[in-house]
């Protein structure tokens, strides 16, 4: 379950719903650095993290085919259903503790500052001059028009 306070942050006016979906990624590295559980990648951490959003509403498409395995979009379109539809059933106590100890078991080391710079470089490389151009002038207008 996310904090309120990542929901608040999420849903201020005028988001983009990636900008939403930031928050609760930006909550899930937090999480992992205070040693509420770890991960095995950084992709793990940020897949995580887009799942916590899309159950709490966030209306974010599903990952493209092919870019992922079957199962991950399948379950990220049941995400998106299931918050529009609200709660479902609880999981297990038995289900959620045996989760939650498998995550802490694992390391904290994907959300250091070099693991995050290397997924974001790895991120970038994949898409195109143009799409990265395009990318950094939206967020120059963007960081002109919060100054103001």
């Amino acid at each position: 379950m996310p904090e309120k306070k990542t929901i608040e942050r999420a849903q201020r006016q005028g988001k983009a719903p990636s900008t939403q979906a930031g928050e609760f990624v930006r909550e899930e590295m937090e999480h992992i650095r205070e040693g509420k559980h770890g991960a095995r990648s950084t992709k793990q951490a940020i897949a995580i993290g887009l799942s916590k959003a899309r159950r709490a509403g966030v209306k974010l498409p599903p990952p493209k085919s092919g870019t992922v395995p079957e199962n991950t979009r399948q379950q990220a379109k049941r995400e998106n259903a299931g918050a529009s539809e609200g709660k479902g059933r609880r999981t297990s106590p038995k289900r959620s503790r045996a989760t939650t100890q498998a995550l802490r078991r694992e390391s904290k080391q994907p959300v250091s500052k070099p693991a995050l710079a290397r997924q974001a470089r790895t991120a970038a490389r994949r898409r195109s001059t143009v799409a990265r151009s395009a990318a950094a002038k939206k967020a120059a207008r963007t960081r002109r028009t919060a100054r103001k």
